[in-house]
């Protein structure tokens, strides 16, 4: 069963390119197309995709306040931002308001499927290029408050030990050997964090520890 598309940009040859390179992608097919957060709304409720392609800078309207009023009025469609802006506000801003997945305009067509597959499946998508500065902003947001997570969350200290790592990007190789673990040890503690959280990707955590601040600067 095909994957429903709506694009959403202003600029009607990014709307094309975009539209070019979904359709080439299998069990995907863009049903509809917006030029502005208005007629995003009326379009959205029409044709209810499964997935919506969003711009934040428009000439009429911005992405990111028409992404709230989206998320209100059809929450079971993902959004997944399609962007230039690299500011870490911005991207912030977007995830907390309800966005799923944040993409650069530049990305490549196999990073474009990587990312229609996470939302189709549930999961959360970051560009590789600004999941840094997701979890730097994440440090800033918690340097002046800090949250007793172990007795809140249900989490070993070991396991907040871990969860810091993993939002830092480290793989579980690197997490072991650090930790003086096995590296099975040290997945049983990634599957059981994920377990307790309900969270099951790493930009999904990243997002947890942002909203829940359980990351410091002197960590």
């Amino acid at each position: 069963m095909s994957c429903n598309i709506l694009l959403v940009d202003d600029h009607a040859l990014i709307r094309a390119g975009v539209r070019a390179l979904v359709s080439d992608i299998p069990g995907y097919r863009v049903v509809g197309e917006a030029a502005d957060g208005e007629q995003l709304l009326e379009i959205t409720l029409d044709l209810k995709p499964d997935i919506i392609l969003l711009d934040i800078s428009m000439k009429s309207s911005n992405g990111l306040d028409a992404l709230e009023r989206l998320h209100h009025a059809l929450p079971d469609s993902k959004v997944l931002i399609l962007s230039m802006h690299t500011e870490p506000q911005m991207i912030m801003r977007a995830l907390e308001g309800g966005a799923r997945g944040y993409l650069l305009k530049d990305a490549t067509a196999t990073e474009i499927e990587q990312a229609l597959d996470a939302l189709r499946n549930d999961e959360r998508y970051l560009s590789p290029a600004i999941a840094h500065t997701v979890i730097d902003q994440a440090l800033v947001s918690a340097q002046s408050s800090k949250t007793d997570t172990v007795e809140n969350h249900n989490l070993t200290a070991r396991q907040l030990e871990i969860l810091r790592l993993i939002v830092r990007g480290k793989s579980t190789r690197e997490i072991a050997g650090g930790l003086g673990l096995s590296v099975k040890t040290v997945e049983a503690h990634r599957s059981q964090i994920m377990k307790r959280l309900q969270i099951y990707d790493v930009a999904g955590l990243v997002l947890f520890c942002v909203r829940e601040r359980i990351i410091s600067l002197d960590d």
